[in-house]
């Protein structure tokens, strides 16, 4: 693992762990602000896949990167359905089982397991594309973390518990980084994974979040996302 890498894993698997300590400390904050980072987020991580992962996988796989990224896609829609069901990226207000608890953790491990995967893919291409897809790991790491942790909370768990579940997705994380290292595998379909899954965060777990929401603010965000990324973007190359 290179130095850039453990810094990101570290940092993106530490933002699980502060998610679940706003949920476990009972500090107060505004669920406004988190629907503006969600849409925030799922601007920034569209342009993203759009705009270079697509682009850059097929560039280096051809038509074989697009099956990739699509059955990407369908896996991480298969196990949210199936065992993920329950999950948002919002703090979990009504009593669930131990079983929904523990089946969105299995279902989110994937992602963040890919999670990892994209920024040691994308490192490989440049390190302004590795920094890039960091920035978009990142901006979903808190709401992700806050979500599990709150879940647990909600199914029964002490708090110790729902700490351990946002570690459990954070070290997920840091696994993606490091097996992308070791797998042939990985380093030649990683950008085409990375680009199906992370278009599902964004396009079918983010954006469904707010979708309904009222008023200009949250898609002037979602729009902001997408800037954001673009001018991100021109600085880092």
């Amino acid at each position: 693992m290179t130095s850039a890498e453990l810094l990101y894993a570290t940092a993106a698997a530490g933002a699980n762990v502060l998610g679940a300590i706003a949920v476990i400390s009972r500090t107060r904050w505004s669920l406004r602000a988190l629907d503006l980072i969600v849409s925030l987020a799922a601007g920034f991580l569209i342009s993203i896949v759009v705009l270079d992962l697509f682009p850059e996988a097929i560039g280096r796989g051809g038509s074989r990167a697009a099956f990739v990224a699509l059955g990407a896609y369908l896996l991480v829609h298969l196990t949210q359905h199936t065992l993920g069901r329950h999950f948002h990226f919002g703090e979990e207000t009504h009593e669930v089982s131990k079983v929904v608890s523990v089946s969105a953790l299995i279902g989110l491990l994937l992602h963040t397991f890919v999670d990892g995967v994209a920024v040691a893919s994308s490192l490989r291409v440049s390190a302004s594309l590795g920094a890039l897809m960091f920035v978009a790991v990142l901006l979903h790491k808190f709401p992700e973390g806050l979500a599990i942790s709150s879940l647990f909370l909600a199914a029964g768990a002490g708090r110790s518990r729902a700490l351990l579940a946002a570690v459990a997705l954070g070290a997920a994380t840091v696994l993606g980084v490091l097996l992308t290292d070791e797998f042939e595998m990985l380093q030649t379909n990683g950008l085409a994974i990375a680009a199906g899954v992370t278009m599902y965060v964004g396009a079918s777990n983010l954006v469904p979040e707010f979708q309904a929401k009222r008023g200009w603010a949250i898609p002037l965000s979602f729009v902001c996302g997408c800037g954001l990324y673009l001018v991100a973007r021109s600085l880092a190359r």
